[in-house]
């Protein structure tokens, strides 16, 4: 299949183009460049850069149809989207929009979405399923949860194909695609920096939750399981459908067991200093990926932590290498 992949110089998006092209896929990315990096790209994919609302007309209704779109460009920075909520309603939804239309007006009938867990907010039980209640808390989540609607409308009215997947805790790395961000919130890489010396310390935020260790718990998903579940979605996606699927291990790691397998994967002691808890942290975020299982007939393969994190130190230490070798510093 021919595939426009959005945002695809991003952690999530490069990780799938590769995989997507090992498949025999041609892929054609778009990117801006404004969070992602031109060398997250693969080399076999064709590279487009600019604003995917601008561009994203031109592109599908080019000479050669495309078979498929899979949409990770986004805002995703909770915080961010706090205190600039402008930036994300308009980067997230308006340009979803605009590219929904273009795929309308293009023919192009067939969407995979990268949503997320923020969806759900503060979940009402344990693990959370796909039919919980919706209450996002921030409007990085909001707006998520808007585009949702926007694809099922779609859906309905002009018979997309359409399949949303809402992560978990994205982990790990795979053929050089890796969490390299100007501003990192990610508790792995974040740690890792501090196992490298690139950050102080790493603040544990509360010690007093209701979990075996008293800090909170994740559910943590490898890369390379999110890339693959993509490419399931791309095959499920039916006409006038716009099914959603929560993706993750099903399993969960306190900070600390998460710090504690940092430590083990790169023999370094991390220093970590106790931070009171921050308002809206849940204990407790465990996905239920049954209707990814049963529907999809995904799995995920790599749910060892200590294999995650190993694999996202590998990639760091590969690109201090990189840049120590080229004098930056």
């Amino acid at each position: 299949m021919r595939l426009l992949v959005t945002g695809g110089a991003g952690y999530v998006g490069s990780a799938c183009a590769r995989v997507l092209l090992e498949r025999g896929h041609e892929v054609v990315v778009v990117d801006d460049l404004s969070t992602g990096n031109r060398d997250a790209v693969p080399d076999a994919a064709t590279f487009v850069q600019g604003d995917v609302a601008e561009l994203a007309g031109d592109v599908l209704g080019g000479s050669d149809r495309f078979d498929g779109v899979l949409h990770f460009a986004a805002q995703s920075l909770v915080g961010e989207s706090v205190v600039k909520p402008e930036k994300y309603w308009q980067g997230n939804v308006v340009t979803t929009l605009t590219l929904l239309e273009a795929m309308r007006r293009t023919g192009t009938g067939r969407l995979v979405f990268s949503s997320t867990a923020a969806t759900y907010g503060e979940p009402e039980r344990l693990p959370i399923t796909e039919d919980m209640p919706t209450r996002p808390t921030n409007p990085y989540g909001a707006t998520k949860l808007a585009i949702d609607h926007a694809i099922t409308s779609y859906a309905n009215a002009h018979d997309l194909a359409a399949v949303s997947l809402r992560y978990f805790n994205v982990a790990g790395a795979y053929h050089g695609a890796g969490e390299n961000r100007l501003v990192e919130t990610h508790l792995i890489p974040l740690v890792l920096q501090a196992a490298l010396g690139q950050r102080p310390n790493i603040a544990v935020f509360g010690d007093d939750w209701p979990t075996k260790d008293g800090t909170a718990v994740r559910d943590y998903i490898h890369v390379l399981d999110l890339a693959e579940a993509h490419l399931l979605a791309l095959a499920h996606a039916r006409p006038g459908s716009h099914d959603i699927y929560n993706l993750g291990s099903g399993e969960g790691f306190t900070v600390r067991e998460v710090i504690a397998a940092c430590a083990r994967v790169t023999s370094r002691t991390i220093p970590v200093v106790d931070a009171p808890r921050r308002a809206g942290d849940p204990a407790v975020l465990v996905a239920s990926s049954a209707r990814a299982i049963d529907e999809l007939g995904w799995r995920p393969q790599h749910t060892d932590l200590d294999e995650i994190v190993a694999d996202a130190w590998a990639y760091l230490v590969e690109l201090g290498d990189r840049s120590h070798a080229a004098g930056v510093h």
